[in-house]
């Protein structure tokens, strides 16, 4: 609809537009703007348009296109500055329109563009059917867009049916055939399970021959290096004594002699001992003396009986060691790393041997301590202390072999005392006529002091 307010015939200025701007008419007047923007001076243009006087005509037209619409349509001493610009442009479209009949083979958008900026007679008709021509192309060219996009879905629609059941064909007889193939697979697996088992019942079948071949071989291989230890520990037996025999007889006397004084002073010392034990009174009896009665001094068999200690009491140590000629053999290891274990094994034995010093000198027995030679890197240099023996095992004899020695070594009756806590050590010794002593009540009579 077109409304007239009032000018002279031939002006458009009075109409008005009673709808908003087409805006593919817009785009083109806002270019028209930007072109005829740079032919301006900055005084020129309305001042809302001047920081945009710089810009290129493309980036003014992004930028600055609704302020540039905004001003053609407020500021008419601008849109007419515009409009001259526009003439000196394009001099035959502004005399089409301004003779009212516009180039039948201009563009319509391009036609409402110009009538906008020049305002002819007639403008917003152009304008107005402008803007219908453009929405009947933007809905044919939607429309055809609309079926040729249809009919392109069609093609795709009909070529993705063929695919699917070209596709389907092919899936169902893959599948077919991944059936088969799962089968074979299933059955070949049933095979290679039951094949496993078989060998895993072969595999521990073997395992266990060969686990007993292997015990029957390490107690071969003990039971031979435990007659090798014992042949070795015979031999060295048999060479010590061939040594002390070849020793006694370079001395003028045999072992067998100074085997039977040692017994003599044995049996000696062991009567005297009985005598002070018993304390018998002169041979001549007298009546009186035949009544049975408790004199002064004398022990009660009550008395003897109380006198008998535990085998962990460590006085039981001194009542041994009081027995004539008592020999104290100590297994010297065996009782430090029971009582001391921590301390490094040099030390282990200066301490050890320490403590029988003191019990030798406050007994008077004789005292022999036994290392094992294997627990040696190299010899030791070592002064044994007063009246301790002290005595390596050679290499190949352990300890215990030599203190067995030792033990075979004494003559019968002679009370020989051995201190260890091995029970094979004790069991030997005790056949031998030896006393075992367990090496904790050695520690608790060093502890007494």
């Amino acid at each position: 609809m077109v409304e007239t307010t009032g000018g002279g015939p031939g002006d458009g200025t009075a109409e008005v537009l009673d709808r908003p701007l087409p805006d593919g008419v817009r785009r083109r007047v806002v270019q028209i703007v930007s072109d005829g923007f740079g032919g301006l001076t900055v005084a020129e243009l309305p001042a809302q348009l001047r920081q945009y006087a710089r810009f290129a005509p493309n980036r003014r037209a992004k930028f600055a296109g609704n302020a540039m619409a905004a001003a053609l349509e407020t500021d008419p001493i601008f849109r007419q500055r515009i409009a001259e610009k526009l003439r000196e442009a394009q001099p035959e479209l502004a005399g089409a329109l301004d003779s009212g009949s516009p180039p039948p083979a201009a563009d319509p958008l391009d036609v409402a563009a110009a009538a906008y900026v020049l305002r002819p007679m007639g403008w917003v008709k152009l304008v107005t059917a402008a803007g219908e021509e453009a929405q009947r192309a933007d809905a044919e060219r939607a429309d055809d867009e609309t079926r040729a996009e249809l009919e392109r879905l069609r093609e795709e629609l009909a070529e993705a049916r063929g695919r699917t059941k070209a596709e389907t064909e092919r899936l169902r007889a893959e599948l077919e055939s991944t059936k088969k193939e799962a089968e074979s697979l299933h059955r070949k697996l049933r095979g290679a399970f039951s094949d496993v088992k078989r060998g895993e019942a072969a595999l521990r079948k073997v395992q266990s021959e060969i686990e007993a071949v292997r015990a029957e071989g390490q107690a071969q291989v003990s039971a031979a290096e435990s007659e090798t230890r014992r042949l070795k520990a015979r031999l060295g037996e048999t060479e010590a004594a061939l040594e002390a025999s070849r020793k006694a007889a370079r001395e003028g006397r045999s072992v067998e002699d100074m085997r039977v004084r040692l017994l003599l002073d044995t049996v000696l010392d062991a009567a005297q001992g009985l005598r002070r034990e018993l304390a018998l009174p002169p041979v001549s009896v007298r009546p009186a003396e035949t009544v049975d009665a408790v004199e002064p001094g004398r022990m009660t068999p009550k008395d003897i009986a109380a006198r008998a200690l535990s085998e962990n009491d460590p006085a039981i140590i001194d009542q041994l060691l009081a027995l004539p000629q008592a020999h104290l053999v100590v297994d010297g290891y065996n009782v430090t790393k029971t009582g001391y274990p921590q301390m490094p094994l040099e030390k282990q034995r200066l301490r050890l041997l320490g403590q029988l010093s003191q019990l030798a000198a406050q007994t008077g027995a004789e005292v022999t301590c036994v290392f094992d030679g294997a627990e040696l890197a190299a010899p030791v240099l070592l002064a044994p202390p007063r009246g301790v023996r002290v005595l390596f095992s050679k290499a190949g004899v352990t300890a215990d072999e030599l203190i067995r020695q030792l033990v075979r070594a004494e003559p019968p009756g002679r009370p020989v005392i051995v201190v260890s806590t091995d029970r094979e050590v004790a069991d030997g010794i005790a056949k031998a006529g030896a006393r075992p002593v367990a090496s904790v009540v050695l520690l608790k009579r060093f502890s007494r002091g």
